[in-house]
């Protein structure tokens, strides 16, 4: 898994056959671990193709992330902006005050 996700429990909300199953299967049905979204050989992230916890193999496929040409990365990036437009946080500045010489 790729870093700088520090306080992220996503790693403890995978299931217990993660490693010894889940992995294995998604490189036999793959050995050439094709990324999923650029369709190149060589991914190095088994990735959710929907967000969530859903970890059936249907939902399961390969990406690269830690190599070129980093589609998980970017896949990640968006969906996390589109999260951020979809709930933004109040602005930080107060709103401007009206000129008093223009009322």
């Amino acid at each position: 898994m790729s870093g700088g996700w520090k306080g992220s429990t996503r790693r403890q909300r995978l299931p217990s056959n993660w490693a010894s199953e889940i992995r294995p299967a998604a490189h036999a049905r793959n050995p050439d671990r094709i990324c999923h979204l650029c369709g190149q050989p060589g991914g190095d992230y088994l990735d959710h193709k929907v967000p969530g916890d859903d970890h059936s193999l249907d939902n399961l496929d390969w990406t690269h992330d830690r190599v070129p040409p980093h589609c998980h990365r970017y896949k990640s990036s968006r969906e996390g902006l589109e999260a951020k437009r979809a709930n933004p946080k109040p602005g930080r500045l107060r709103p401007p005050e009206p000129h008093p010489g223009l009322t």
